[in-house]
């Protein structure tokens, strides 16, 4: 599954917008102009869809500081789901947020899941909730233990699609489900000298970078250990990064069961321990094992990875993420004309986030004025001439 088409209303600068993501997706623009807020509206979606929204909420500090300019009273999603060949069904998925007066707590006002088929003709609806009524429709009853859900049985603070259980639902719910949940969405990663990336790690078996990146030894030493494909790439990545002095990676054990990173050059008889790495290079590790992953989530979103990189970095960055983005859906912002230079090929993939009128506004590019000026200049170069805001 993928994002076909997404719609989000109320979330702090996002009063009304609708975005058609594709494969690949770069969000460029000015400081404050909303790529930040549109991950986070995506995490909070997932969120509700893995039964912790009303804990992303209240992290948020309530209702009040997420519902723009406090000209509203509801959060609205509406996303479109779809296999990324185009064939078989697409789900629509609604959600609506309701403040309750003026404090900042909520209730779920609308919660709706619907089939339609390739054409886009409603097949079905096969859930359905408004205020504390739900009911599934057509399919078996929503239960728990073997009992249909009542509304006192039904925690009112989450959505239906997180309470569902795994067995007698329809197939429907639990594709969409699993597919909103399984969501990686990558911001605000540390990587100074406290960061959990620099410590030794409880060995487990982990195929998947947490989104504030503490698992990334556990996620290293399981695929680099056991994936010949993985080990090859990241080797290769780590070269053209470094140069030739790299050798490999090593995982010896700590104590407690505990297995460390350490980085072995050839010029060294020292293995370099990752509390002694730098800033970048963490960072750099951090973005290719997440970029690299043989099962990457269906979405896959990383705020401004080239925070921390030298710009030599950033091609083979741009070069991983286009091969897992034939993988996975994968959403980019950025400030780095170098990066976004990296991507003239696949400029279609660029959308500009602007701030009008005190809200956001997303714009994709148009394909036939880029074609005619990336004949004579690069996209980074176009963006810091201010041609690709008059483009879109």
């Amino acid at each position: 599954m993928r994002i076909e088409r997404l719609r989000v209303q109320g979330y702090r600068s996002l009063a009304d917008v609708t975005w058609e993501p594709g494969a690949l997706n770069l969000l460029i623009g000015p400081n404050g102009s909303g790529k930040s807020n549109l991950l986070r509206s995506l995490q909070l979606l997932s969120d509700a869809a893995n039964g912790h929204l009303a804990e992303g909420i209240r992290r948020a500090g309530g209702m009040v500081p997420l519902l723009w300019d406090g000209q509203t009273s509801t959060l609205a999603w509406e996303i479109d789901l779809a296999s990324p060949s185009g064939s078989g069904h697409r789900l629509t998925y609604k959600l609506v947020l309701e403040r309750l007066g003026a404090s900042g707590a909520y209730q779920i006002e609308l919660e709706q899941l619907d089939i339609a088929s390739a054409d886009g003709e409603l097949a079905k609806t096969t859930m359905k909730r408004r205020g504390e009524s739900s009911r599934m429709i057509g399919e078996p009853a929503l239960v728990i233990q073997g009992r249909e859900i009542e509304p006192a049985h039904i925690r009112q603070a989450e959505t239906l699609l997180a309470q569902a259980p795994l067995t007698n639902q329809p197939a429907s719910l639990l594709t969409a489900r699993q597919y909103l949940t399984d969501w990686c969405i990558y911001h605000d990663v540390r990587v100074d000298m406290e960061s959990e990336m620099r410590r030794a790690q409880v060995s487990r078996l982990e195929k998947r970078v947490e989104p504030d990146g503490r698992n990334l030894i556990p996620v290293l030493h399981t695929l680099y250990t056991t994936d010949r494909n993985f080990k090859i790439e990241i080797d290769e990545a780590m070269r053209a990064a470094f140069g030739p002095d790299f050798d490999e990676l090593l995982f010896p054990p700590a104590e407690d069961g505990r297995v460390q990173l350490r980085v072995r050059w050839r010029s060294l008889r020292r293995e370099q321990s990752a509390a002694d790495l730098s800033d970048g290079m963490l960072r750099f590790l951090f973005l290719i094992t997440v970029l690299a992953s043989p099962e990457p989530p269906g979405l896959i979103a990383i705020d401004e990875p080239e925070l921390g990189l030298h710009p030599s970095m950033l091609p083979i960055v741009a070069e991983f993420a286009a091969d897992a983005a034939d993988r996975s859906q994968v959403i980019l912002t950025t400030h780095s004309p170098q990066f976004l230079d990296r991507f003239s090929n696949r400029a279609e993939c660029t959308t500009v986030v602007l701030w009008e009128a005190g809200q956001t506004v997303l714009k994709r590019l148009s394909a036939e004025r880029l074609r005619a000026w990336l004949k004579h200049y690069r996209l980074g170069q176009l963006w810091l001439s201010g041609e690709l805001e008059d483009a879109a």
